[in-house]
């Protein structure tokens, strides 16, 4: 191992100033800029894309990226990173982050790997400044120190920790693909009735959500729920994403139960669009709703109405609040729905559970995949794992 500085082996860029580019200035169609919501786990996500047009592009081109570079969170959560892979090459950095650029002396995918690690990541907490808004500056990065070890073996380390993350962003793409499948037909037969020549039928009307669900009454004990079975808004993921493990469990007695079938949303600024389908019994904090069927055989059709971005537009407009909005838990069971015959919900269930089913298992497994990685990823680092033989 040598020890460089991040100055010495990388680049180290901030994104443009606001004076440079303002929010008036994005564009319907052009050229992707992330900022720090779009930094994902190695991949960054598509949410809300701000677009700049191409002559924007080309007067700010000093902020283009390219494969290989890396982009933090200069604001905020300043340990979060994205890895630039090709298919982002040309995408664009915002003034809320840095980007970092690996010269030819570093693996800019073991860099990348380095940043992930768990003592890296309070490191660069520690140096950021700021109480309120933790902030990093190219100064603070580029006196950051990095061991090396040769570019062998920081390319066989990089192999096996991406070969697990490729097989996370895999599941991720297939549920992503079955989701909007579901919606598609969830859309196609009870928004725009398709099947019936863009008519409702006569013996379906439309009413509220009140009519086929209610908000779970029911308790369960927290000493009988565990990291897996909790769910709040922490460990809840944005963009419909599913959830993470727990890392605590609240210190009340009781919290509220959730049976296999319910649906569970985070009540807390719902644009993030927290929501979980429940494959087994669980329990919920009080900042998470958990919206019970009235019928075991509307639970399929339940979360697909809940998983629509027009019911989180419905849920956002009524909710309450500005720094921590909150929904409205009578507005939004005013909500309203089409109400179908119990035949096409359940051939419904019939086509879109088994679809639900292998999301579930894919996130399972993902998850697992997650904690191996991340229990690899130091002892890899530090060398206690010998890959000399692993073939690239």
């Amino acid at each position: 191992m040598k020890i460089y500085l991040l100055g010495n082996i990388a680049d180290v860029q901030t994104g443009p100033f606001g004076s440079q580019l303002h929010k008036e200035d994005y564009v319907e169609f052009g050229t992707p800029m992330v900022t720090v919501e779009h930094l994902g786990n190695r991949v960054f996500t598509k949410q809300n894309l701000p677009m700049i047009s191409d002559s924007d592009k080309k007067r700010l081109n000093k902020y283009v990226l390219n494969e290989g570079d890396i982009v933090f969170s200069r604001v905020g959560s300043v340990d979060r990173c994205s890895y630039v892979d090709n298919k982002h090459l040309g995408w664009m950095f915002s003034g809320r982050c840095l980007r970092i650029r690996p010269r030819n002396v570093v693996y800019p995918l073991y860099l990348y790997y380095y940043f992930c690690m768990e003592n890296t990541k309070q490191f660069i907490r520690n140096i950021a400044v700021g109480a309120t808004m933790p902030s990093i500056n190219t100064k603070l990065m580029e006196d950051l120190k990095v061991p090396l070890p040769t570019m062998e073996m920081q390319q066989k380390i990089a192999s096996i920790l991406s070969a697990l993350d490729d097989k996370i962003e895999l599941n991720n793409r297939i549920n992503e693909n079955l989701e909007l499948q579901a919606q598609a037909i969830f859309k196609s037969w009870f928004v725009d009735f398709e099947p019936f020549g863009g008519v409702m039928p006569e013996d379906w009307r439309t009413g509220s959500l009140s009519e086929i669900c209610g908000y779970s009454k029911d308790k369960v004990n927290i000493e009988d729920l565990t990291l897996e079975t909790y769910y709040s808004t922490e460990n809840m993921q944005p963009n419909r994403q599913g959830a993470v493990q727990a890392t605590t469990l609240p210190t009340i007695k009781q919290t509220t139960a959730c049976k296999k079938g319910d649906v569970l949303i985070s009540n807390i600024r719902p644009y993030f669009k927290k929501i979980i389908y429940c494959f087994a019994d669980c329990g919920c904090s009080t900042d998470v709703l958990c919206f019970v069927p009235n019928k075991s055989e509307y639970s399929t059709f339940l979360y697909c109405a809940l998983y629509s971005d027009k019911f989180f537009d419905y849920m956002v407009a009524g909710s309450k609040g500005t720094k921590m909005p909150r929904g409205d838990k009578q507005q939004i069971m005013m909500y309203p729905i089409c109400i179908p015959s119990t035949e096409y919900v359940e051939q419904f269930s019939k086509i879109v559970a088994p679809m639900l089913e292998i999301v579930y298992t894919n996130r399972l497994e993902a998850n697992d995949l997650a904690i191996l990685r991340d229990t690899l990823l130091p002892k890899l680092m530090n060398g206690e794992i010998d890959v000399s033989e692993v073939k690239i």
